[in-house]
């Protein structure tokens, strides 16, 4: 079962996010984001987190940017047998709100992150981030280490990426053939056909396929690009080596062979976390969770379970 739970974040942007539970009994209505690309459909809300799933130890699961709370649901899934599992559409993503006149700063995603914490009741929280997510989430735990009992980050550089990278990314959102005339061209641009595609890559095109909806002219994103390089820019230029420092948490770095974080630069930041531990998923590029749903299984649930004993 997938239920949405609406949550006020920073400067009153609202925020969807995604509790996973049991499959639902024949003729349960729910608002599943894994079945919804269009962002519209009947939602089965709750204002907060009380009821069976709040004893458990819960688990907050921040996607990267372009993502949506949809992208965790493999592994939500199997996070719900033992722990209250909640995937939040951050600002400006999936079925969250996206004004224009919005802050996408970093402090914004992580106040956000904060307050889906504290008005979920999720504390002592498990916090499972990828890429942006994983940054915002080492933030987080770095201010706010009576909220955040353990963390895993997953693909994402502590260093500066600079200048070049941001105009990098403005030239391959030029590149987008928008609008696509179906999915099936979504996923094969994505998968196939995109520049920064080595080779074929059928999951990359599935990831993208998630996150777009149709309109009378096509199929696009459910985000704005422009957004997405305003919340790029608020991280960039920076590194952010002095919050993993302030980690005090247990915190499992891990990275795909084929991703985007070095093997070397991920051996640092364990190296720099106070309780950092390493772990690599073979056969697996920037979308760890997604290219590898077992491996990273795998790679991460022997962490939680220590964080159970």
């Amino acid at each position: 079962m997938v239920r949405r739970i609406d949550v006020t974040g920073a400067g009153g942007v609202s925020l969807a996010a995604w509790e996973f539970g049991d499959p639902p009994k024949t003729g349960d209505m729910v608002d599943d984001p894994t079945a919804d690309r269009t962002g519209e459909g009947a939602a089965d809300r709750a204002a907060d987190g009380s009821g069976e799933g709040a004893r458990r130890p819960g688990v907050l699961l921040l996607h990267g940017l372009m993502g949506r709370a949809s992208h965790w649901a493999p592994t939500a899934r199997w996070l719900s047998e033992r722990h209250r599992a909640v995937a939040l559409d951050q600002r400006g993503h999936g079925q969250s709100a996206k004004p224009e006149q919005a802050a996408y700063t970093r402090e914004a995603y992580v106040e956000d992150a904060e307050a889906a914490i504290e008005q979920l009741g999720l504390a002592p929280v498990v916090l499972i981030g990828h890429a942006m997510g994983a940054l915002t989430a080492w933030q987080l735990a770095a201010r706010r280490p009576d909220l955040v009992r353990g963390l895993i980050v997953c693909d994402m550089r502590a260093s500066a990426l600079g200048a070049a990278s941001q105009r990098e990314w403005e030239s391959w959102f030029k590149a987008w053939p928008l609008p696509f005339a179906t999915l099936a061209d979504v996923r094969k641009w994505f998968g196939e056909d995109d520049p920064w595609v080595e080779r074929p890559n059928p999951s990359r095109g599935e990831f993208y396929a998630e996150v777009m909806h149709e309109g009378s002219d096509g199929w696009r994103p459910v985000f704005d690009p422009a957004q997405m390089l305003k919340t790029r820019e608020s991280w960039v230029y920076d590194a952010h080596w002095e919050e993993l420092t302030q980690v005090r948490c247990p915190t499992l770095v891990v990275r795909g062979l084929d991703g985007e974080l070095g093997r070397a630069e991920s051996q640092e930041m364990v190296r720099v976390l106070p309780h950092g531990r390493y772990a690599e998923v073979a056969d697996a590029g920037h979308l760890v969770h997604y290219d590898q749903p077992d491996a990273w299984r795998s790679a991460i649930e022997p962490f939680l379970d220590g964080l159970s004993d």
